[in-house]
C-alpha cells in the first residue's frame, strides 16, 4: 500500500503554497483546496484566514462534510457573512486574495472554461456554470488552478469559451487590462505547473513519483514550456498525511 495517494500529494503541495498571510475562501465541490487550506493552517500557516464556503469566517470545522458550502463548514466561525453582501466586496476590493479554479478545460495561460464544450449557438455539452469565475479570475491577486483530470481533454489549446481569466493571450495582456495578480500554479494528478514570467505560457515545473516527463507532455494538449531538468514533486510527510486523514477521514478528497 503505498503511503500516500496522488490526491494527498496535490493536497499536500498546494498547501505548501498559503501562509500566514493567506485570506482564502472556496466555492463549492472544491475538497483538494479546502483539504489544503485546513492542513496549511494546522502546520505551517496558523495565521491563515479562510472563509469556509465563502460564509463562514475562520471556520474551525473538525472534519469536511459531504460538501465544502455546507453549513457543517461554518463550525467555530468567528462570524457568518453574506456572501453577495460581503463576499464579493471583500474579493473585490482585495480583503478576500485567494481562491483555486478547476475547469473543464484549461489552455496554455491559465484560462479556464467550466460553461459549455461547443459552440454558442449550439453546445454539446451545457457545463455547471462559472460560478463568479469571471469576476475573480479578473480581481483576485491569488489564483491557483487544479485538475484531477491531466489528459488532453482538460488541458487543450483553445477553450470553447473562457469562464475564467488567467493569463489571457499571455505576455502582457493582463497587466495591459490593469488585472491584478494572475494564476501561479496548477497542481495537476500528474504534475505541478507554473508559469513562464514573460510569456505567461504553462511550463512544467514538477512531475509527481512514478510519471515522467514524457507521460505529462502526451497527456497534454498543447507545447508545455521545459526549463532544464524537471524535478519530482515533494511528497507529503509523514505528519501531512496524518493530518490530511484526519481532516477528512471519508476522503472526500478522492472525488476532487
Amino acid at each position: 500500500m503505498s503511503a500516500h495517494t496522488v490526491a494527498e500529494l496535490m493536497v499536500a503541495r498546494l498547501a505548501r503554497e498559503f501562509t500566514d498571510g493567506t485570506r482564502a475562501f472556496n466555492g463549492a465541490a472544491s475538497f483538494i483546496p479546502v483539504a489544503a487550506f485546513m492542513l496549511a493552517r494546522a502546520t505551517h500557516a496558523p495565521g491563515l484566514t479562510w472563509c469556509s464556503g465563502s460564509i463562514g469566517v475562520d471556520a474551525h470545522p473538525e472534519a469536511i462534510s459531504a460538501s465544502t458550502i455546507a453549513a457543517e463548514m461554518w463550525e467555530g466561525a468567528t462570524m457568518l457573512q453574506s456572501s453577495p453582501h460581503d463576499s464579493w466586496p471583500y474579493a473585490g476590493f482585495g480583503r478576500l486574495d485567494t481562491f483555486c479554479f478547476r475547469g473543464v478545460q484549461i489552455d496554455p495561460f491559465g484560462n479556464v472554461n467550466n460553461t459549455i464544450i461547443g459552440s454558442h449557438s449550439a453546445p454539446r455539452v451545457r457545463l455547471p456554470g462559472g460560478g463568479g469565475m469571471a469576476d475573480l479570475g479578473c480581481l483576485l491577486p491569488n489564483v491557483y488552478l487544479w485538475s484531477t483530470t491531466h489528459d488532453a481533454r482538460t488541458f487543450v489549446e483553445r477553450l470553447d469559451h473562457r469562464s475564467s481569466m488567467g493569463w489571457g493571450d499571455g505576455g502582457d495582456h493582463r497587466e495591459r487590462l490593469g488585472l491584478p495578480g494572475g494564476p501561479r500554479l496548477c497542481v495537476t494528478n500528474l504534475a505541478v505547473l507554473d508559469f513562464h514570467p514573460e510569456s505567461h505560457r504553462m511550463r512544467l515545473q514538477s512531475v509527481h513519483p512514478g510519471v515522467t516527463v514524457d507521460d505529462v507532455t502526451a497527456a497534454t494538449g498543447f507545447d508545455l514550456v521545459i526549463d532544464g531538468d524537471v524535478g519530482e514533486t515533494d511528497p507529503p510527510t509523514v505528519e501531512e498525511v496524518d493530518l490530511i486523514r484526519r481532516l477528512d477521514p471519508t476522503s472526500m478528497r478522492d472525488l476532487g
